[in-house]
């Protein structure tokens, strides 16, 4: 066996040293009364399922396990560190003699934490900005080095040393930030003053546990200021609520469009306030828009699997619209995991055995951010090893769904920057009430999901991405195979997407082979990417008519196009129109309609 240098042999000390003070921390503070080995067998029912304190340890102590196996990657680092620090004090000194060199490191354009012109004119904030965002890239190197060969493990590592990372970001503290010192003597301190009050009652409004208020709720009502695009509840069943619009137009396409967004949230993500409702927009244009809204979820919804929401979801809406509209076809959209189910249920209806099929046949299929394939899923992925599923399921076999602050506190966490601590910063350091933004206030606005659904997905989609495997998922007796799938598809995806990449998305280009598919990658991310409405002028698009495998490749090909794509979506769907017919009104004596849009199963709101 090889002698390890004195470097590595230092290395390895100091990573034992370490390993030991953190548990000893972990033992003796009142903020972690309990030892290691008490944290890792803490009871599994009590811990958040995806995110528990657990989870964020066993990566600290991989990570130390992997240096000390490892400790040429620590002196090296230790090394880089060494070196780039020494450049940064040359740097600091030639800013404070009036110099203006080069800076070694700058922020993404797209980091809101720095711009305030302080990081820049001030040496002093200059050159912290670059020592937080040298140690950052030094400790993500370092993480990069000692990959284990395990990607999941890999990637779980990465996460959690970048929520680290973010919480120490000199942004989030008093004396580090720049605009909260300025507000401090601007205000005399009332900042702090207003920003511990808010503190209080946000601990008070959630019984104890930090719920930061990121959105002045009062600023809005569903059925009200959004969500109120006119329209009448024409079908409902168990898990669903079927919206039909009333139309604004003297005709309409023959062929109506049902739209099918995902259980996760609530629908009227497409519907929120007049002058950015997709809904709205479409049916100014001259379509019939249905809408689904799905039920939130209790004990009693269970056992509703991914079976039940294509049957009672996509095939009781397409009946119901037929008796609505007696047209024989339909387009339809499907949003996210509201796409993947649209996908499936298209398989499912052209197998040859299939015998059960909706009386209405789907036209064309438009899919917005939606993953077929899921090998690439994104920091989700992290969350579906064997261990994560385990808690999960048992917190869903004890309340017969998924909670929806579950999900709510995982998707903040995975835009941690943008979610939680510029929040964290706006309310209790600098004491400010948040704004009201009515897509913040639907993304609080939580529903919860059946069990046997959840659980269906988690394991059957993200952990051994059965979907993009022909034949290997079975629904309803019968076996899924994307390939069949021979209706025109419109696949919109988003280039900042962090819930469903879109270079992921655009895997399934490789496998819908007999469909007549149109790719376009719009501007943004997963929801403002797609609520982008023409007047806004925001963003643009690419497109490109070929699908090399590789997904970078066809954005090498692909011609950008200023504004929104809901303008070119529009133009596509006149193909599928089937013609024009008189307006449809959505009344009891038509429809059967007994309930005014938005309905009752959206309302269903928590606390």
């Amino acid at each position: 066996m090889e002698t390890p240098t004195n470097t590595s042999t230092l290395a390895q000390d100091w990573t034992q040293n370490w390993m030991r003070s953190v548990q000893n921390m972990l033992a003796e503070t009142m903020v972690f009364p309990f030892t290691l080995e008490e944290l890792f067998t803490n009871d599994k029912a009590k811990a958040h399922p995806l995110l528990p304190p657990q989870e964020a340890m066993k990566t600290c102590a991989d990570l130390s396990a992997q240096l000390y196996q490892n400790p040429t990657v620590l002196s090296n680092a230790y090394t880089h560190f060494l070196q780039e620090s020494s450049k940064l004090s040359d740097y600091f000194v030639s800013r404070l003699l009036g110099e203006k060199p080069s800076p070694f490191y700058a922020p993404d354009c797209k980091d809101r934490r720095f711009r305030d012109k302080t990081w820049e004119d001030n040496p002093y904030f200059d050159t912290l900005k670059q020592a937080y965002f040298m140690l950052c890239e030094t400790i993500l190197q370092m993480n990069t080095a000692l990959s284990s060969g395990d990607s999941l493990q890999d990637r779980k590592r990465h996460f959690w040393l970048r929520q680290f990372l973010d919480a120490c970001s000199p942004t989030n503290f008093a004396l580090s930030n720049p605009v909260v010192l300025r507000t401090f003597f601007e205000s005399g301190g009332l900042n702090f003053i207003q920003g511990t009050e808010r503190f209080l009652n946000d601990l008070n409004r959630s019984k104890g546990n930090i719920a930061l208020a990121t959105n002045d709720a009062s600023s809005f009502k569903v059925g009200k200021n959004l969500a109120a695009t006119p329209g009448k509840i024409i079908f409902q069943n168990e898990i669903m609520q079927l919206i039909q619009y009333a139309p604004t137009t003297r005709t309409v396409q023959k062929n109506p469009l049902l739209i099918i967004p995902p259980w996760i949230n609530k629908y009227y993500i497409l519907d929120l306030k007049p002058e950015n409702s997709f809904v709205k927009w479409v049916i100014s244009t001259g379509v019939t828009v249905f809408i689904v809204s799905w039920v939130k979820a209790k004990p009693v919804h269970a056992q509703k699997s991914f079976e039940h929401y294509m049957r009672e979801g996509i095939f009781d809406a397409l009946d119901a619209m037929y008796q609505a509209t007696k047209a024989t076809a339909a387009n339809v959209i499907g949003y996210c995991l509201g796409g993947t189910l649209l996908l499936s249920a298209l398989a499912y209806c052209l197998h040859p055995r299939c015998s059960q099929k909706p009386k209405m046949r789907i036209k064309s299929a438009t899919l917005l951010t939606t993953l077929a394939d899921f090998k690439e899923a994104g920091d989700l992925s992290i969350f579906t090893d064997d261990n994560v599923l385990e808690r999960l399921e048992m917190r869903m076999n004890q309340e017969g769904f998924l909670n929806g602050n579950i999900l709510f506190d995982t998707f903040n966490i995975l835009r941690a920057n943008d979610l939680i601590w510029s929040y964290f910063v706006d309310c209790y350091l600098l004491g400010k009430t948040p704004p009201p933004h009515d897509i913040l206030f639907w993304n609080a606005d939580l529903t919860n999901i059946p069990r046997a659904l959840h659980s269906f997905v988690l394991r059957n989609f993200y952990k051994k991405n059965l979907l993009a495997q022909p034949n290997a998922l079975k629904i309803g007796g019968l076996p899924i195979d994307l390939q069949r799938i021979n209706v025109p598809i419109f696949m919109l995806s988003t280039q900042n997407d962090h819930i469903a990449p879109w270079r992921a998305t655009y895997a399934a280009t490789q496998f819908l082979k007999k469909a007549d598919l149109t790719f376009v990658l719009a501007g943004s991310g997963h929801v403002a990417g797609i609520v982008n409405p023409p007047a806004a002028k925001k963003y643009g698009y690419w497109t490109y008519p070929k699908f090399p495998v590789c997904a970078d490749d066809w954005l090498a090909h692909a011609q950008e196009t200023a504004g929104s794509w809901w303008l070119m979506w529009r133009q596509w769907l006149d193909k599928y129109a089937g013609g024009c017919v008189p307006s449809r009104v959505p009344t009891a004596e038509n429809s059967s309609a007994f309930e005014e849009a938005p309905g009752t199963y959206v309302l269903d709101r928590s606390a």
